[in-house]
């Protein structure tokens, strides 16, 4: 008794309006902190699950599949040799990211790792039985995702980057 327990839906509010604009500022904030320091700063999550211990993030280029603008977001990450996995949560909202989505429509790309700029890579969503391994190796990174696979009716997927 008196344990806290997870809800099994998303929170209230994070999904909306007001809350997708901060979370695009801190993202720009990211982004650009992580540049200018070359990964020395913003190159480690320590937020939810991150809090005690801190999860690697790259800085992900992807081009909009209707824009054709190119787009910097940040990812947490796994470094399986020369593949990065990275998970379009979304922080369990309904939908998948854009950047997603950007992947597949165009996964040649660059991502940026702390001390690394413009490492060359290739996109592809793992297969259902790659992912069945992945998805522990991912929550074991950052256990928060098992939080939000709960929240939301969708798949999320699982993306392996490929260093070129």
């Amino acid at each position: 008794m008196g344990r806290f327990s997870l809800p099994a839906q998303a929170p209230r509010g994070l999904d909306s309006p007001a809350t997708a604009k901060i979370m695009k500022l801190m993202a720009r904030i990211q982004v650009k902190a992580f540049t200018l320091t070359n990964g020395r700063v913003g190159s480690t999550w320590r937020i939810g699950a991150g809090f005690r211990a801190p999860v690697p993030t790259l800085l992900l280029e992807h081009r909009g599949r209707k824009s054709g603008r190119l787009f910097t977001t940040p990812l947490l990450y796994l470094d399986s040799g020369d593949q990065l996995i990275v998970v379009a949560s979304q922080g369990g909202l309904p939908k998948h990211p854009q950047w997603y989505f950007n992947l597949l429509a165009d996964p040649e790309t660059h991502v940026h790792l702390k001390g690394r700029r413009n490492v060359p890579v290739t996109a592809r969503v793992a297969a259902a039985d790659e992912r069945r391994e992945l998805w522990p190796r991912v929550v074991d990174l950052y256990a928060d995702f098992a939080k939000y696979q709960e929240w939301t009716d969708r798949e999320i997927p699982v993306v392996v980057l490929t260093v070129r």
